[in-house]
């Protein structure tokens, strides 16, 4: 899946007035869409298992930059003005997510993304997606190797600032296997996206490291040669 858009809100542990966002898409972001895009409602518990048990992953591609937003509010009713509130986002980010499981849902979800029931936002009702969400599905890999294999997807402009690399090092981050140990556990595994009693629990995260081929590298171009248009005007005089 391609995540991008001009603002994206992943938050995790966001209270009240406060509502911070994490540097890259969480697994309760994600699979929200998911569950929006075939249909799910809010209290279906059932469907919301099969999901939550996909295991999950995504590829910084872009990081973006962080944004702070406040907003203010007036109650309907009494006009009494409420506290202000922050928000915080991430701009120009792209990121490659993935997820992992049984064919027969992994189908379904590519189905959904191609013809959405709920239109799909990242993180936030105010982000929409820039691009299509939906980019390939793999079969015969895991999830690492899927998520190293795909095309880099930053945006012109930020590739062209990576000229000088044949391929750039990019962050990915997994769910971890059973036999894996990991110090690194957000509060992002669904439970329950029931309005009144959101439930979510630890989930484990692997970070490593991958290199992806730069389309816009100059590296391996023959060096032009430099020219000076004012020699020939030297040698003349």
């Amino acid at each position: 899946m391609l995540l991008a858009a001009p603002l994206q809100a992943w938050g995790a542990s966001a209270r009240f007035a406060r509502r911070t966002t994490e540097s890259a898409p969480t697994k309760s972001g994600v699979i929200g869409m998911l569950a929006a895009a075939k249909g799910m409602k809010r209290d279906d518990n059932t469907t919301l298992t099969a999901l939550a048990e996909l295991r999950f992953g995504v590829r910084i591609d872009q990081p973006g930059t962080q944004l702070r937003d406040y907003q203010t509010a007036q109650h309907q009713v009494t006009k009494k003005s409420m506290p202000v509130s922050e928000r915080f986002y991430l701009a120009d980010a792209v990121f490659v997510a993935a997820v992992e499981g049984e064919t027969t849902l992994l189908s379904e979800l590519d189905a959904a993304l191609r013809a959405p029931i709920y239109p799909p936002y990242l993180g936030r009702r105010s982000c929409p997606p820039a691009r299509p969400i939906r980019l390939s599905l793999h079969q015969d890999t895991d999830l690492a190797q899927a998520l190293r294999t795909e095309p880099w997807q930053a945006s012109g402009w930020y590739r062209r600032q990576q000229h000088r690399q044949a391929t750039v090092t990019l962050n990915l981050l997994r769910e971890a296997l059973p036999h894996e140990h990991s110090s690194h556990a957000p509060r992002d595994q669904p439970l329950s996206f029931a309005a009144e009693h959101r439930q979510y629990a630890l989930r484990r995260v692997i970070t490593e490291t991958t290199r992806v081929h730069n389309p816009d590298s100059t590296a391996n171009r023959p060096d032009v040669p430099e020219h000076d248009p004012f020699a020939a005007v030297e040698e003349t005089a």
